[in-house]
């Protein structure tokens, strides 16, 4: 699949008002999860839900939703990114304004307000929406403490949107950390993906990661499972890469999927411009990565629609 980037650059606009455009009440804006689209990647069955979650930072876990969004949304497939991270690191790369005054994914936590009423449409595709992520998301685990089931607000409100929009594919980026907001993701999602970084201690924190996991499984989410892991910043001429590489294949030999994001100046330099590698450099190696490793992930979903139905 290739995709030809736009002509310039689009920057991160820093120069906005304080407060921006109330986003009005009925979802009119919300067509593009129900217009029919050309389709290169087989379509879910349902909606798949997953996670991207790594306690660990720097292993390129918003990088990762950013791009495998983009490029199933590239692909025909309609899909809704949730920024759980009060950075709203993912939002700032998808184009999608998050600055004071810009309602979302803590007005869904705290505030009941359903998904659609804030949702943003991305400029890097169609079909591709964004839940923004504000500062204020920062106290949203203390505003939350005394809320009556306060770890399913995510998937109550999720729940609500699928119902009645059905997208292909939702992703959940988290912060590093596995408090109340992760938590929330955690429960709200079917699958998790783990990025793990092919240097020393990649696999330090997945651990933890994976007890947690256990917990959720057992206490509030059963159909929780570990479906894919996906190796980032491989560098192939060192060997340390590559024993990395070797030893995350060991532990998680399913999970794991074939392609491998490369280190990438191109994919480093995206987010700054407010674009995923997909738009900002197509051609480069990492933009190449992320569309295979996309591809690859929507072959495995219409594998799993198969033993679904011979079930």
């Amino acid at each position: 699949m290739t995709s030809t980037p736009p002509s310039a650059p689009r920057r991160v606009q820093f120069d906005v008002s304080e407060f921006g455009e109330p986003f009005g009440d009925e979802p009119d804006d919300l067509t593009g999860f129900s217009v029919s689209r050309e389709t290169s990647l087989p379509k879910p069955v349902r909606t798949r839900t997953l996670v991207v979650a790594n306690q660990k930072g720097g292993v390129g876990k918003t990088t990762t939703a950013v791009n495998l969004a983009t490029a199933l949304a590239m692909g025909g497939l309609n899909v809704l990114l949730i920024d759980l991270d009060p950075q709203g690191n993912a939002s700032t790369a998808l184009g999608v304004e998050h600055h004071e005054g810009i309602q979302g994914t803590y007005e869904v936590l705290a505030g009941n307000s359903p998904i659609e009423s804030l949702i943003k449409p991305s400029p890097e595709s169609d079909g591709l929406w964004v839940l923004p992520a504000t500062i204020d998301l920062a106290g949203a685990e203390i505003g939350l403490v005394t809320t009556p089931a306060r770890e399913s607000r995510l998937l109550y409100a999720l729940r609500a949107f699928s119902a009645k929009y059905s997208p292909d594919y939702v992703f959940i980026d988290c912060p590093p950390s596995l408090g109340l907001l992760t938590l929330n993701a955690l429960v709200a999602a079917e699958e998790i993906l783990i990025p793990i970084q092919c240097e020393y201690y990649a696999l330090e924190g997945v651990s933890q990661l994976l007890r947690t996991i256990n917990l959720v499984k057992g206490s509030m989410n059963d159909q929780l499972v570990l479906s894919t892991v996906l190796l980032t910043m491989y560098d192939g001429r060192t060997r340390l890469a590559s024993q990395v590489a070797a030893e995350v294949r060991e532990h998680f030999p399913a999970e794991t999927l074939q392609a491998a994001i490369p280190r990438s100046v191109r994919v480093s330099e995206a987010p700054s411009y407010g674009q995923s590698v997909l738009t900002y450099h197509a051609a480069s190696a990492g933009a190449q990565a992320y569309f295979e490793a996309a591809a690859e992930l929507a072959a495995r979903g219409a594998a799993m629609n198969t033993e679904e139905k011979s079930a």
